[in-house]
Formats: C-alpha cells, structure tokens, sequence
C-alpha cells in the first residue's frame, strides 16, 4: 500500500513500506537527489531554495545550522512561508546538523527539537531529520514531529571512520527500532575496503527491514561510488551538490542524475 504524509493521523505511530510525497516515492527505482541548501541569510536560503525548486530538484535540505538566525522563530517562519509556493513539486527536508556530526553551529538537543516543532507548525516542510544518538530520548521526539505530519529520518554521521559491520548493523537496527520513517548512515571510509563494509551493510539492512527505506554513504572521494550506486545495493537518497557542497564527496547535481540515469537503464 503506498501512503502519502496526508494521511497520516495525529499521535499515530506507522512505519510504510513505500513512502510517496508529492508524486515521489521514496526507496522504489532510481534514488531521489536531494541538494543541500548551506546559504546563512534569509534572502540567500530563499533564493537558492526557490532556484533549485525551478530545477525541478526531487529534494531539497535546508541546513538550518548554517542559517544566522536559526534560532529566531518568526524568521525561521518566515523563510518557510516564502517558499512554500515554489515546492509544489519538490520535497523539502530541514535538517540541523550538530558540529559533532559535521555541522556548522552547535544547539543543545531541546532548542533544535524547538525549532523544527516551530518549523512543522507551517505545514511546509516534509521530512526532517533527527541525529538520533544526540538526544536523550530520541522516540519522544520522533514521535513529537510526526504528530505534526512530517516524516522523520533518523541519523548518525560518523566523520573520523568506517565503524565495523556488526557496529554499523547496531546502529541501524537502534534507529529503525526508534520508529523512524527512513534511516540514515554516513561515514568516513580510510580505505576500499571501508567503501564495501558500508555497501555491504546497506544491502543486509534492506533485506532484513525492506518496510524501513535506508540512506547511506560513504564520504570523501574514496566513498564516491556509494553516491551513485543506491540503486544497486538500497541506499533510497543520495545527496548531490549545487554550488556548494556540504560533505566530502558530493557529486555536481546534474553530474550526478546522468550516472544515476546510466546506472538506471543498465539494471532494468
């Protein structure tokens, strides 16, 4: 059964199998591209975001911890109101990335769960992203944001390292037991065969929890291959650069559809 976020009832608690918004579903066929937005004044997020709507982008994040005035509620709303009419067609994800995870501003775990709460009161965003392992009590706040209608993606960004396979599984299976509606792992691999463990890992994760869509990658220019062969071995979203990257190892958005396009036609 395909659902789409509209659906979704107040204080209900679902995980879906296939996860459809705005005419796109999530974890079936080539991965979404999703381009990150890492501008840090209002009117620079607002034009990057409304640019890459006209390129039909099948998603968009909104780094809020580059965004000066993040913390500020009305301005946060504000942005969110302003571009709500050019994603008629395009998902938006916010997502605030911790410096412990890579990020660009550090909040503690509650002002960043505030400030998507505020961000979900719009009705404009579609999913947004929890770095699972920074908070206390993760369910809760999974739990929080999807009863305002938003799907959630549980995270952990690991910069320094490839963990273990039976490591990296412990993490997975702890984020998709905390009832995330899509999980993601990204880490940093030291050689080739960290770039295959993180593969590997990926294509058992989906065929032990194939209702729970994945996204992983292997950063860097090592992990490269990871971005492109999602189609392969289950990884549902790759993550694709405009001007700016915001990781080691993003793919120039429209480099990156053509080999997703080639690697498309050649698994069919």
């Amino acid at each position: 059964m395909d659902w789409h976020r509209s659906v979704r009832r107040k204080g209900e608690m679902w995980m879906a199998e296939k996860i459809t918004i705005k005419g796109k579903t999530i974890g079936v066929g080539m991965p979404c591209i999703c381009v990150p937005v890492t501008e840090e004044t209002a009117d620079n997020i607002i034009e990057e975001i409304k640019l890459l709507a006209e390129k039909k982008t099948d998603m968009i994040e909104w780094r809020m911890d580059w965004f000066s005035q993040v913390t500020n509620r009305y301005e946060v709303q504000q942005i969110l109101k302003e571009v709500q009419s050019v994603l008629q067609d395009t998902i938006l994800l916010l997502t605030f990335r911790s410096q412990r995870q890579g990020g660009h501003m550090q909040l503690s775990s509650k002002e960043i769960l505030d400030i998507y709460l505020d961000a979900a009161e719009t009705g404009v965003p579609d999913m947004i992203d929890v770095e699972y392992f920074e908070y206390e009590r993760p369910m809760k706040a999974l739990k929080k944001l999807k009863e305002c209608g938003v799907y959630t993606i549980s995270s952990h960004h690991d910069f320094e390292k490839t963990p273990d396979m039976n490591v990296m599984h412990m993490l997975l299976e702890k984020m998709q037991a905390g009832g995330a509606d899509i999980v993601k792992l990204a880490v940093m691999p030291e050689d080739k065969q960290d770039v295959l463990r993180l593969l590997g890992i990926t294509e058992r994760f989906t065929q032990e929890y194939p209702q729970t869509p994945i996204i992983t990658m292997s950063m860097g220019k090592m992990g490269m291959i990871s971005r492109i062969s999602g189609e392969v071995f289950g990884s549902c979203v790759t993550f694709g650069s405009h001007e700016k990257a915001s990781a080691p190892g993003q793919i120039q958005m429209d480099e990156l559809r053509q080999m997703l396009e080639k690697m498309h036609d050649m698994t069919k």
